[in-house]
C-alpha cells in the first residue's frame, strides 16, 4: 500500500461476504469470479489475486525445451535413460548413507 493512499470503509456481510471498493477491483482489474488466496496475519486479512497456470502453454514450452535439447543432444535411447535411472539410484543412495 503507498504510504499517501488513504483507506476505504467496507463491511462483512452476515454470509461473511466483503465488498472490495470499486476503485480498487478497477485499479486491480477485479472482475466477477476472480479467486483470491487469504491469507490471516495477526489481525489482517490479505487477499491475493490467484492467477491459474495455462497449463497449455506450460506443456508447449516444455516441449519446445525438450525438441531444442533433442535438436542439440540427439534422441535418447532407452538404455540411455535406464543408465540415468541407475546413476540418479546410485547418487541418491551414496546421499542416504552420509546422512
Amino acid at each position: 500500500m503507498a504510504q499517501n493512499e488513504k483507506a476505504e470503509l467496507t463491511i462483512l456481510s452476515e454470509k461473511g461476504q466483503v465488498v472490495i471498493p470499486a476503485k480498487i477491483r478497477s485499479r486491480l482489474g477485479l472482475k466477477p469470479k476472480t479467486k483470491f488466496l487469504v491469507y490471516e496475519c495477526e489481525d489482517s486479512i490479505i487477499l491475493k489475486k490467484f492467477v491459474e497456470p495455462d497449463f497449455s502453454k506450460e506443456i508447449a514450452a516444455m516441449y519446445k525445451r525438450v525438441d531444442e535439447r533433442i535438436a542439440k543432444y540427439g534422441e535418447l535411447t532407452q538404455d540411455d535413460i535406464e543408465d540415468e535411472i541407475q546413476k540418479y539410484r546410485k547418487e541418491k543412495a551414496a546421499r542416504a548413507k552420509k546422512q
